[in-house]
């Protein structure tokens, strides 16, 4: 494997690049007409334009990116996140164009794509399932008597989704033949599968994932677990690793249960098994994901493992260099997804250019990212601009180093998620480790980050007052001072 062709666009494509650089493998980009000037393209040893800016006609049409690889001699594909990265119909044209897709195998993507066929692979495992249906419900009835027995509230989810598309929490009967309705119509419209299953509600719910390994030759691992709970719209925004509330007995069991989900489709590469944690700290088998997550970087910081290295390795047909009882976690990390978003506007896309962009520095302080100043963030794409990771010794200090990294980072132009994650880090539930998948809704309204300005204004008034007094106090008497004794008798000024 002399060259990969990174199947995807900013932070995550130059990430990738990075690592196949230290393994003196080449690298190929692709980017749209919008991407022109991109970062990844630039630090690529060759690129290719691969069609005008909207995705649809660029980034997800499989066989422009197959040119791509015939063009440059590529012998691999990197799917990076998003985009084809868990695409089974990608995934067999690869293979079938002799060449190597630096991921999991299209059955693989295909059981886990759905959360039905997911569910019945692990079920197969005895995995804890969140009580609820095992098939798809078109019918409204049957659906409405099926949620009855499982008992209100219940979640309507749509089987081929993700990113809350197709989810509808029902509170009460009376509710659930338009809510259902309205699930399907939406699953439809996003996914073109309106199949949806039932699943009870859990009310205060944690969202906790297990990072897997697996090769060909039949070896499974896992690298422990993210938390991923603070979210907005059912997609997350901060992440960290280890989970603050996990106790070594539950980490060891939702590993092991993780490695069993990964053997039940014969796994091969990177993926994450999601579960869902409840009040009790019962956990339950929601999903696997098929690829490199996004949050993949604070699960590296604690083991001190490259995961696209990792990946790489894997697909040119390595075994994995360790046992479970190798790995150990070392130190905390957190990461802070920064978005384009305006947190007081519902964290809508703010869209601009980076009038500035400075990133943070400093021990235990990682950046991900893809722009730099005077930059436009595109909005045919995504709106982050970067991962900001830290890490420390412990949970304490990696919260500490984010709150420094968030002030150090300094980006003007456009709105950001920068305030509102130091608002989570500052935050006592946060701080505290009682928090859940909630958060927002609970503690984060239009005026919270006012009032953060506000009091961090107030507070910086006080010290210019105390400041400017000190400085026009007459000199107290002190042995700094006195003429008599050894002290020296130039006095310093006073600032």
């Amino acid at each position: 494997m002399n060259k990969i062709l990174i199947a995807n666009r900013g932070e995550i494509a130059l990430r990738i690049m990075r690592s196949a650089k230290e393994m003196g493998i080449k690298t190929v980009a692709v980017y749209s007409e919008a991407d022109r000037e991109a970062l990844h393209v630039r630090y690529a040893d060759e690129a290719v334009c691969i069609g005008p800016a909207p995705s649809n006609q660029s980034y997800l049409l499989g066989e422009k990116i197959i040119e791509a690889c015939k063009i440059t001699g590529a012998e691999a594909i990197h799917p990076g996140y998003g985009f084809l990265s868990e695409n089974a119909s990608f995934a067999r044209l690869v293979k079938a164009s002799g060449l190597i897709l630096i991921g999991p195998t299209p059955e693989a993507m295909e059981v886990m794509g759905n959360k039905l066929s997911a569910k019945a692979a692990a079920l197969r495992y005895n995995i804890p399932m969140v009580p609820g249906t095992d098939e798809a419900i078109t019918d409204v009835s049957e659906a409405k008597k099926r949620a009855l027995e499982v008992g209100f509230p219940i979640l309507i989810k749509a089987a081929a989704g993700g990113g809350g598309k197709g989810m509808r929490i029902v509170n009460q009967a009376a509710d659930f033949e338009e809510q259902m309705q309205l699930a399907v119509s939406e699953a439809v419209s996003a996914f073109g599968d309106g199949s949806v299953f039932i699943e009870r509600y859990v009310s205060s719910p944690r969202h906790i994932e297990i990072q897997v390994l697996g090769d060909t030759h039949g070896n499974v691992v896992h690298l422990f677990e993210r938390e991923c709970s603070i979210q907005r719209r059912h997609q997350k925004v901060v992440e960290e690793a280890p989970s603050s509330i996990l106790s070594a007995e539950t980490r060891q069991k939702m590993g092991d249960c993780a490695v069993a989900v990964a053997k039940a489709v014969n796994y091969v590469g990177a993926g994450t098994v999601e579960f869902i944690l409840d009040e009790n700290l019962d956990f339950f088998f929601l999903e696997m994901n098929t690829r490199l997550q996004v949050e993949h970087p604070v699960t590296e910081m604690i083991t001190g493992l490259d995961l696209v290295k990792e990946q790489i390795k894997i697909a040119r047909g390595e075994k994995i260099s360790y046992t479970q009882n190798e790995l150990k976690i070392n130190g905390h990390a957190i990461e802070l997804r920064v978005y384009a978003e305006d947190p007081d506007n519902n964290f809508l896309p703010d869209i601009g250019m980076l009038q500035t962009y400075s990133i943070p520095k400093g021990n235990g302080v990682r950046v991900d990212d893809g722009f730099e100043q005077g930059m436009e963030i595109p909005i045919y794409y995504d709106p982050m601009i970067a991962k900001l990771i830290t890490y420390g010794k412990d949970r304490e200090e990696a919260l500490e180093r984010m709150v420094r990294a968030i002030d150090e980072y300094d980006i003007t132009g456009i709105k950001t998620t920068l305030n509102f994650g130091k608002f989570v880090m500052q935050h006592d539930a946060f701080r505290s480790g009682k928090f859940d998948t909630h958060f927002v809704s609970k503690y984060f309204g239009p005026d919270s980050l006012k009032r953060e300005d506000n009091n961090e204004a107030l507070m910086a008034a006080i010290f210019a007052a105390l400041a400017l007094k000190k400085r026009n106090a007459p000199l107290q008497a002190s042995p700094q001072n006195s003429d008599n004794g050894n002290w020296r008798r130039n006095r310093q000024k006073l600032i």
